[in-house]
C-alpha cells in the first residue's frame, strides 16, 4: 500500500502527476467542506441552531489538521492540536449541557472526524479518505432510516450475526484446502463454503423481509441467490415456504422462478467469459428462450399474487441461518461430487454426459458436476 507522499506516485497517472501534498490538501479541504455542508443541513432539518461546527468551521478544522501533520511528520504538533481541540470541544459540550441540557456528542464527534482527514489524506491510500467521507455522509444523511432500523432491530439479532461471522470469518479460514479423500473431489474448505453460501442466502432473505422489504424481500433473495447458486436459493426458499401461508408461498414460487432465470443468464455469461464465444453464439437462442419463458412465468405468477387476497403478516423464521438445511446441501454437494468422480473414472467423459442428462431433474447435482467439468475438461 503506497502513501501519497511516496515519490513513485509522482509518475502515476494524471492525478498523481500533481504534487502529492497538493492532492492531499485538495482532498482534505473538499471532503471537510462536504461534511460541513451535510452537518449544516442535518442541523437545519432538526430545527437546531448551528452552534459549534458550521461549514466554514469544519473546513478550516480539516485544513488545520492537515497543516499540523505536514509541518511535523512526528505528529507531535498534531497531537498538541488534538489536545487543544479536545479542550475547546469539552468547553462547548459543557456549555450546551448547562444551557440547553443537550448531552448529545454528535457535533463533538464530527469535529474530531474532520480533524482526522488531513493525516488520512497524507499517509493513506487514495480511496481511504473517500470511503471515510462517504460513511460519514451516509450516517448523517440517513438518520430516519437508521432510526427505523434501530427501532426494529430485535435483541437476538446480534447473536445471529455473531454466529454467521463465526462460520465465515473464523471456521472457514481454519479449514484445510485439501481433498477430503482421494475419491472425493472436494476439499474441506469447499464443503464449509457451501454451508456458508446457503446460510448467507437464508440470512439475506431474512434481513430483506424483516427490515428492508417486508412485502417483496423474498424476490430480492431469488434474484441475488440465483446470481450465485440457484440451487442453494431454491433449497432455502423451499424450506421457508413450508412455514408460510398461501400468499407468501406464491411469492416464494415467484422468487424460485427468478432464481432459475438468473441461473440461465449466469451460465451463458460464464460461457462467454471463459472464452467459448462460438458455443455462446450457438446456444444464445435456446438460452434466450429459457430466460424469457421463466421470466414470463415469474411475471404471470407475480400478477396472480397481486390480485390475491391481502397479504398476511409473516412470522419471522426462528432459524435465520437455516444451518440444518445448509448441512444437508453440503452433504448432497459431497455426495454428487463423489458420484461424479466414480462415473468419470469408470466411464470417462461420455459417462459424465449421460449422468448430466439423467441428473438434470436433480438440481443438487448441478454445482458439483459443472465444477468438475469446468476444472478438468475446459
Amino acid at each position: 500500500m503506497m502513501s501519497k507522499t511516496d515519490p513513485d506516485l509522482t509518475h502515476m497517472g494524471s492525478i498523481n502527476s500533481l504534487s502529492p501534498l497538493l492532492v492531499a490538501f485538495l482532498e482534505t479541504s473538499i471532503f471537510g467542506f462536504l461534511i460541513g455542508l451535510e452537518w449544516h443541513s442535518y442541523r437545519r432539518a432538526a430545527n437546531k441552531d448551528l452552534g459549534f461546527g458550521t461549514t466554514r468551521t469544519l473546513t478550516l478544522l480539516s485544513i488545520l489538521g492537515y497543516g499540523l501533520a505536514v509541518i511535523d511528520p512526528s505528529f507531535i504538533a498534531y497531537g498538541v492540536g488534538l489536545l487543544v481541540l479536545g479542550a475547546l470541544l469539552s468547553l462547548a459540550y459543557w456549555y450546551r449541557l448547562t444551557r440547553d441540557k443537550d448531552d448529545r456528542l454528535l457535533s463533538t464527534l464530527i469535529a474530531l472526524v474532520v480533524y482526522l482527514l488531513g493525516p488520512l489524506s497524507l499517509h493513506g491510500p487514495l480511496w481511504l479518505p473517500i470511503v471515510f467521507m462517504i460513511v460519514v455522509l451516509l450516517l448523517l444523511g440517513e438518520k430516519p432510516g437508521i432510526r427505523r432500523f434501530s427501532d426494529a432491530f430485535r435483541h437476538d439479532e446480534a447473536l445471529t450475526l455473531v454466529k454467521f461471522f463465526l462460520m465465515a470469518g473464523v471456521i472457514l479460514p481454519l479449514l484445510p484446502d485439501r481433498q477430503i479423500a482421494g475419491f472425493i473431489d472436494v476439499t474441506w474448505h469447499q464443503v464449509w463454503f457451501a454451508v456458508i453460501v446457503v446460510s448467507a442466502i437464508s440470512y439475506l432473505s431474512y434481513l430483506a423481509q424483516t427490515y428492508f422489504f417486508p412485502e417483496r424481500g423474498v424476490l430480492l433473495t431469488g434474484i441475488l441467490g440465483g446470481m450465485y447458486s440457484s440451487t442453494a436459493a431454491t433449497v432455502v426458499l423451499g424450506r421457508r415456504a413450508q412455514k408460510q401461508p398461501e400468499p407468501q408461498t406464491r411469492l416464494i414460487c415467484v422468487a424460485v422462478l427468478l432464481a432459475t432465470t438468473m441461473m440461465y443468464l449466469r451460465l451463458w455469461v460464464l460461457i462467454v467469459v471463459l472464452g467459448h464465444s462460438q458455443t455462446a453464439t450457438h446456444i444464445a437462442a435456446p438460452f434466450a428462450l429459457l430466460i424469457l419463458s421463466t421470466a414470463a412465468l415469474a411475471w404471470w405468477q407475480f400478477r396472480r399474487v397481486k390480485v390475491a387476497t391481502a397479504p398476511q403478516t409473516e412470522a419471522p423464521p426462528s432459524h435465520p441461518l437455516e444451518f440444518s438445511t445448509a448441512l444437508l446441501f453440503a452433504f448432497l454437494f459431497v455426495f454428487f461430487a463423489t458420484l461424479t468422480h466414480f462415473v468419470v473414472t469408470d466411464y470417462g467423459v461420455s459417462g459424465l454426459h449421460v449422468c448430466c442428462r439423467s441428473w438434470s431433474v436433480l438440481p443438487t447435482s448441478i454445482p458439483s458436476s459443472c465444477r468438475f467439468w469446468t476444472e478438468n475438461f475446459t
